[in-house]
């Protein structure tokens, strides 16, 4: 693919998930306008607005895969892997906004969130083994609070860059989750 045409298709691609966040009913001639491209351009590339919605949540996955992997949850010290895999996630949720319970009837994108999800809990279970977080909790609460918090710090936080956020929530974590004790 030419440089070019590259950097339109990011362009679509990144403009239809901020469009698609704020209005799940957006035309590809709306995306093709607020990208700036023609939407002859986009429909050359996609065939159906479910065709551009699928490519926008392959694009977002990605990126999810490739935080995970940088993160390296499985053999980083678990504070740098968990500080790398927050702001990593905060930055992902800024970039591609879209909510991905929309694409989970497609089994590709169902199956590849589970792998990801799999992944965090398993890392989530070392971080409980090596006392960095508190295990008294209920068991999962934590993997379900986790992308709550990640989700707040992206949209919520948009005056911090995404390792400023993920210090808050590295910080919420341990300091409401964490195995330390307490001031009370």
């Amino acid at each position: 693919m030419r440089a070019d045409a590259a950097h339109n298709l990011e362009l679509v691609l990144r403009t239809g998930a901020r469009l698609l966040a704020d209005d799940p009913s957006a035309s590809i001639t709306a995306i093709a306008a607020a990208a700036g491209v023609d939407r002859r351009t986009v429909y050359r590339r996609f065939a159906s607005r479910e065709d551009l919605l699928a490519a926008v949540y392959r694009a977002r996955y990605d990126a999810v895969e490739e935080v995970i992997a940088a993160a390296r949850l499985r053999e980083a010290p678990v504070a740098v892997a968990l500080h790398r895999y927050v702001e990593g996630i905060i930055e992902v949720n800024r970039r591609w906004p879209v909510e991905t319970f929309r694409m989970l009837s497609e089994n590709t994108i169902r199956d590849r969130r589970a792998r990801f999800i799999d992944e965090v809990d398993h890392f989530l279970r070392r971080a409980l083994d090596e006392g960095l977080l508190r295990e008294d909790l209920p068991p999962g609460w934590i993997g379900a609070l986790l992308p709550s918090l990640l989700l707040r710090a992206a949209e919520d936080l948009p005056e911090l860059s995404a390792a400023q956020a993920a210090d808050v929530v590295v910080d919420t974590l341990l300091r409401g989750l964490g195995a330390g004790k307490r001031d009370r």
